[in-house]
């Protein structure tokens, strides 16, 4: 597996890595609870027929403190579509996993323009009392790796420092990744987004693992009648919540599939 080309990006006065790998149209990825902190096989299978766009989200890994100055949703979300801007992806097709998910189906209905087709992994943003989503913040340590992934192996090897790594930083980086992704998601996931789902109008695929244990399977149904343009669900066996972590090649197929469908 070739490592991506790595590009830097200034946001908010904070440096934010962009990863670039493939040859293609540009398809961007937001990635999901706790970010990417190295390069994993499903990219390199969207890489198979795209130019993969990887931008970091602010305090993600590869994404700073930029959380530290982002103090309401929208500040996330005009740092989000900055960002796209300048990683080059305006226009494109855009996917995402989890709370990469909830993002770009934000930046879809705000900037319908900005964004062509739409691939959207359990993303975040909902909440019925009468099936709540898991609270990922809410579980001891050793329990996430089970709830983000079928295989829990999956979640543990992505976290897992490289051979090398600064034993400091590495753990600070991860600690960081949670706490952003509460300062945009806490309680409960809940931005209400069902709100402005009609807005957006670009062809969205919905992915759910079979396996999800933090969103319902349900919650796909009303993402789906909730946006205002043309949506398909599919639903990946044998993967949780992180499809793309337990089924790399069956989910970057799905999506290939679908932003390659007339």
């Amino acid at each position: 597996m070739t490592e991506p080309e790595t590009l830097t990006i200034d946001v908010n006065g904070f440096p934010t890595r962009v990863w670039r790998k493939g040859a293609g149209p540009a398809l961007g990825f937001l990635a999901g609870f706790g970010g990417l902190p190295r390069w994993i096989p499903f990219l390199d299978e969207l890489a198979r027929g795209r130019t993969v766009i990887v931008p970091s989200l602010p305090g993600f890994p590869g994404g700073d403190r930029g959380h530290s100055v982002l103090d309401s949703h929208l500040d996330w979300l005009l740092a989000v579509r900055e960002i796209l801007d300048k990683a080059g992806l305006s226009g494109a097709d855009l996917a995402g996993s989890s709370v990469g998910a909830s993002l770009a189906a934000e930046i879809a209905a705000l900037w319908p323009a900005t964004v062509r087709r739409l691939a959207l992994i359990a993303p975040f943003g909902l909440f019925d009392e009468t099936n709540p989503p898991t609270d990922p913040w809410a579980q001891r340590a050793d329990a996430v790796p089970g709830l983000m992934c079928a295989d829990a192996e999956k979640w543990t090897a992505l976290k897992t420092p490289p051979e090398g790594a600064n034993s400091i930083e590495w753990p600070i980086e991860q600690v960081r990744a949670n706490e952003a992704a509460a300062r945009i998601f806490w309680p409960l996931g809940n931005t209400r987004i069902e709100k402005r789902l009609r807005l957006v109008k670009a062809p969205t695929l919905l992915l759910w693992g079979e396996q999800d244990r933090i969103i319902p399977r349900a919650y796909a149904d009303v993402f789906a009648k909730g946006i205002g343009g043309p949506t398909r669900i599919q639903v990946i066996a044998g993967a949780g919540h992180l499809a793309e972590l337990d089924r790399p090649a069956e989910t970057a197929a799905a999506i290939a599939g679908f932003l390659e469908a007339d």
